[in-house]
């Protein structure tokens, strides 16, 4: 089959097309033949390099987000449950399904947990196998395409979790949520708007000042041109915000703090700007401030976020597309930032 590979960490020029083996669905297990894989900045991590020396099978097949057709069902996968050639939607977490953390919903604790394209064989190739316990049929009569639907799984999975696990975000509140034209951070804008929160968020370019509007957001501030906490200062009054949505890390953190409202939330689940910050631990304990980390998220939250997207509430937002031949250039686009959404690999 027909994949992007790339044999060891490196720049875009690491990344080549190739014929890789066709994967074998083991017992229990599902072959779908891709139809589009959506990029998230992992997939530039992982190329790049991670830190520690992370397990990852080499040559490796990127990719998180998976949207494609069933092709063939391992043995002891429910012929009831899933059909050959039917349109289904890939969690990317994947969990034993089995353990006291995957009973509780919370997947990512799980010991087995990894993620597809990381580390195990991803989305970026005609093929890709997971558990069935990952699979999730699509009605024929989607309001998405696959294509669409492959912006949705990892992005929506996280701010799902951050949001209406960790969070807890109700009606009434104000949320800061940072990045608009991120894709976790236009799943989060939707997710706030459908619970009934105000969303303040931040871009980088005016041109997406619209774009997040769009989205549902009522403020966004330009952080490139205004210091985003004296504007959510100024934006509500100099209470602050109920939550703030992070994922950038220390470029943005402490400031995130500190525009929080007095019992406020902080919830993080990214560090692109570095791993390490430093606050003031009195400002954290005499406001009762409350901090969550978050990882990736559970497979119920993913399919409550489904079920909200076929119902018109929220949905997947796609910036730019690529055929799977022009992976380097997607990437390159990610990297270059001049995108609002996610970027699409349409692979068939």
């Amino acid at each position: 089959m027909k994949a992007v590979v790339f044999e060891q960490p490196g720049g875009l020029e690491v990344l080549r097309m190739a014929e890789a083996p066709e994967p074998v669905p083991q017992p229990g297990e599902v072959l779908v033949r891709v139809s589009a894989c959506a990029l998230n900045h992992l997939d530039i991590w992982i190329r790049q390099g991670l830190p520690g020396n992370p397990k990852i099978p080499m040559p490796h097949i990127g990719g998180c987000d998976v949207s494609g057709t069933i092709e063939v069902l391992g043995s002891g996968v429910s012929t009831t449950s899933f059909k050959i050639g039917s349109p289904v939607l890939i969690a990317s977490g994947i969990s034993c399904g089995e353990c006291e953390f995957c009973l509780k919903d919370l997947d990512p604790l799980c010991k087995q947990f990894n993620i597809l394209g990381f580390q195990r064989q991803g989305g970026l190739a005609e093929k890709v196998v997971v558990p069935a316990r990952n699979i999730i049929p699509l009605p024929s009569s989607s309001r998405f395409s696959l294509p669409d639907w492959s912006a949705f799984p990892l992005v929506f999975t996280t701010a799902w979790s951050m949001l209406m696990d960790k969070a807890k975000l109700k009606s009434g509140e104000t949320i800061l949520i940072h990045a608009a034209g991120s894709g976790v951070g236009s799943a989060a804008i939707q997710i706030a708007k459908v619970v009934g929160a105000r969303v303040i968020t931040t871009v980088g370019e005016d041109w997406k000042i619209a774009e997040a509007k769009q989205l549902g957001a009522d403020e966004a501030i330009n952080y490139k041109k205004e210091d985003f906490e004296k504007k959510v200062r100024e934006l509500t009054n100099n209470r602050g915000v109920d939550v703030a949505f992070e994922h950038i890390g220390p470029d943005v953190f402490v400031q995130s703090m500190r525009s929080l409202a007095p019992g406020g939330r902080l919830v993080t689940c990214g560090s692109s700007s570095g791993p390490d910050v430093t606050f003031n631990l009195r400002a954290l304990f005499s406001k009762n401030i409350k901090i969550y980390g978050n990882y990736m998220g559970s497979l119920k939250g993913l399919k409550k976020a489904v079920q909200w997207a076929e119902e018109g509430k929220i949905r997947p937002v796609i910036g730019k597309t690529f055929p799977l031949e022009q992976t380097r250039e997607a990437q390159k686009c990610m990297v270059d930032r001049q995108f609002f959404g996610k970027i699409v690999v349409t692979v068939s």
